[in-house]
């Protein structure tokens, strides 16, 4: 594929856009790339403070032919611009009809639903990668367990993941949290993600969206509600029925569960309770109350709680032999901004420039970090400071 541009950053002046620009920059100084949002005014702006040597693109959401006249000349296409499902489906659409790979920060499982409905079969013939979810929805997760299912070097049977965090929240996650409102009954499948007839009755029977606070095996934390759990959990779930479909299962009737970590009984309880309350909330016409209270688009948090942000994932792998593995990724930088910009500019860079990607060069569809990406991310991750390990 020959392009004029390795990658194209949309909406690049949102807060998360930014800081993707600013590791973009920072970090690949020979990188051929560009810049494209729906503000001229506001992309200039962002060129002349961050220094950018790129190019510059006006595109609207609705758009197709401003859209296109980017997408068609670049490798891959990186999105910032949520609430995805409002302004990132054409940037989708152009990428499939141009065989441009794409890669976003969503977190937004109805709108993947969305685009595996009408993209995933074209994408797949053409070889084209449309990633979504690359950031810390849901590479942490998704790439955790498949980190953990390939070096447990046998069959897994179920893998448990109990992440813990310190960061910040922007106005962008906050406006897609109360765009998206409450979802209908059939987006709240545990499976809504995977492709039709890859769920055996054991999974369905073992994968509801339960919790419970209670102490964490061989630590001194307890479990109790995760934040992103709804999201992840889908993801990881399509990942191992894609591994299922291209012979290379995780193992027979594989479950996956995603809990909160948290220091004490107490702490689990407490932010378990403020949790559900946030998402009732949200389910509710409070929401509307509410809103005008919490971060704005473009806001976020600043650069020390950038910098001091931390995440951690433990994962625990039930061997099919009945043993057990445990295994830990671990990243500095807030999770949800300074964590999320790397891993979504790394899962671009590794869709430009690796030429080992899983399945071959003609491999395509809509797929997750761990299909679409692997060992290729996982060794780029690396390399920029998240750490992956067996701690058996």
């Amino acid at each position: 594929m020959t392009r004029e541009y390795q990658v194209v950053l949309y909406g690049a002046t949102g807060f998360t856009g930014r800081l993707c620009a600013e590791y973009f920059n920072t970090n690949y100084p020979d990188l051929s790339w560009a810049i494209a949002g729906r503000n001229e005014e506001k992309l200039k702006t962002l060129s002349e403070e961050l220094n950018l040597n790129c190019d510059i693109y006006v595109a609207n959401s609705e758009d197709y032919e401003a859209i296109k006249s980017f997408v068609k000349k670049t490798k891959v296409v990186v999105s910032a611009a949520g609430p995805f499902a409002k302004y990132s489906t054409k940037v989708v659409e152009a990428c499939v009809e141009y065989k441009t790979h794409y890669t976003d920060i969503t977190g937004e499982n109805h709108w993947v639903k969305g685009l595996i409905d009408r993209f995933h079969e074209k994408a797949a013939l053409d070889g084209t990668r449309i990633i979504p979810s690359c950031g810390y929805d849901s590479i942490p997760s998704d790439l955790g367990v498949y980190f953990s299912v390939t070096r447990s070097k046998q069959p897994v049977s179920h893998v448990t993941v109990y992440h813990s965090a310190k960061g910040g929240a922007s106005g962008g996650t906050t406006e897609t949290m109360f765009t998206m409102g409450p979802l209908p009954k059939e987006m709240r499948d545990p499976f809504l993600l995977n492709p039709k007839d890859t769920v055996s009755e054991t999974q369905r029977n073992n994968s509801s969206d339960n919790f419970s606070v209670k102490p964490i095996p061989g630590t001194d934390d307890f479990s109790g509600m995760g934040l992103m759990a709804f999201a992840n959990t889908r993801v990881v779930r399509r990942s191992a029925a894609l591994f299922d479909l291209n012979q290379k299962s995780y193992g027979k009737d594989f479950t996956f569960k995603e809990l909160g970590s948290y220091p004490s009984k107490a702490a689990a309880r407490i932010t378990t309770f403020v949790l559900m309350s946030a998402f009732l909330v949200i389910a509710t016409p409070l929401r509307r109350l509410v809103r005008p209270f919490l971060p704005k688009p473009g806001e976020g948090p600043d650069k020390e709680t950038r910098d001091n942000g931390w995440f951690k994932g433990l994962f625990v792998a039930k061997l099919q032999d009945g043993n057990e593995k445990r295994f830990e990724i671990f990243g500095s930088g807030d999770p949800g901004y300074k964590s999320t910009s790397k891993m979504v500019c790394e899962s671009a860079l590794t869709l430009a420039f690796s030429d080992d990607l899983p399945f071959g060069d003609e491999f395509g569809g809509v797929l997750t970090s761990a299909v679409g990406l692997g060992d290729p991310l996982i060794s780029r991750l690396m390399k920029a400071g998240i750490t992956f390990e067996d701690i058996s």
